[in-house]
């Protein structure tokens, strides 16, 4: 079992910055690849980027590469969302999720979720 708590999230100009944070309750935490998705209002939610278990490898949205940056501190229990140079089309609220299967872009893939963060980018 494996609680997700995000924080992070914020109003922020476009051009800025924000780090979420993704809190793990659970000593199976390090074992679980993790990943990020959004939703903006209206939409459905989307795959934004997911890191494995070790941290050795990470994959993201075409639409974020290059701008946001996924990692984890397993000591922590943590996983992590830079996200630089946003743009408006970035708003939405921000959830994590811990993966059970092997598709990290496919919502049921993943067993556990937060409540999720909201990003505002204003701009």
């Amino acid at each position: 079992q494996v609680q997700l708590v995000e924080s992070g999230g914020g109003l922020v100009q476009a051009g800025g910055s924000l780090r979420l944070s993704c809190a793990a309750s659970g000593r199976a935490f390090s074992s679980y690849a993790m990943g990020w998705f959004r939703q903006a209002p209206g939409k459905e939610r989307e795959f934004v980027a997911a890191i494995t278990w070790s941290g050795g490898r990470t994959s993201y949205a075409d639409s974020v590469k290059g701008r946001f940056t996924i990692s984890r501190d397993n000591a922590k229990n943590t996983v992590y969302l830079q996200m630089n140079s946003l743009k408006p089309e970035d708003t939405g609220v921000y959830y994590c999720a811990a993966l059970k299967g092997v598709r990290v872009d496919v919502i049921s893939e993943y067993d556990y979720w937060g409540q999720g963060t909201q990003v505002t980018v204003s701009s």
